[in-house]
């Protein structure tokens, strides 16, 4: 039986470059954005993981903060509550990311959707994204541009302010 320390050294084992992902292979993907033309910090750059879920989260809270008065002055059920939040949540995303880029969340941290040129998303294709985002599934498979399968449905992507 071989201790292993005598070994001399191969590379990551497979298991480190399959848990770290390609960059700890030693691939070179560049930065987040690059393909598209964009910079790698600073405004107008690729939005992180963290400044987009802060704004969801923002997004979410405020959509339950009127869903729950609503609910109170209408006397809605629980489940009548919860999907009025969705509801809520959806309208809110479509509207204001349609005619504005943000909504209040992405305001709040500093973010924007954009089309890869820097343009507005426009109206149709933000509903489009608005209903693959609260299908949940869309928004959790991301590309190395941090853009998930509803950012590419409607060719956005979420920059840096």
């Amino acid at each position: 039986m071989s201790s292993g320390k005598g070994r001399q050294a191969e590379g990551p084992r497979w298991t480190q470059t399959w848990l770290g992902g390609a960059r700890s292979a030693g691939v070179d993907l560049g930065t987040p954005g690059e393909r598209l033309g964009l910079p790698a910090e600073g405004g107008g750059s690729v939005a992180g993981y963290g400044r987009r879920l802060l704004a969801l989260l923002i997004d979410w809270l405020l959509s339950l903060l009127v869903a729950s008065l609503l609910a109170n002055v209408l006397a809605w059920s629980p489940p009548a509550r919860s999907m009025a939040t969705l509801v809520i949540f959806a309208i809110q995303a479509w509207i204001l990311t349609g005619l504005l880029g943000i909504t209040i969340g992405k305001r709040l941290t500093g973010i924007r959707v954009v089309r890869p040129d820097g343009g507005p998303v426009g109206p149709l294709w933000a509903l489009v994204r608005t209903l693959l985002l609260v299908l949940v599934i869309p928004a959790l498979v991301w590309d190395r541009d941090y853009r998930g399968l509803h950012d590419r449905a409607a060719n956005s992507i979420v920059v840096r302010v």
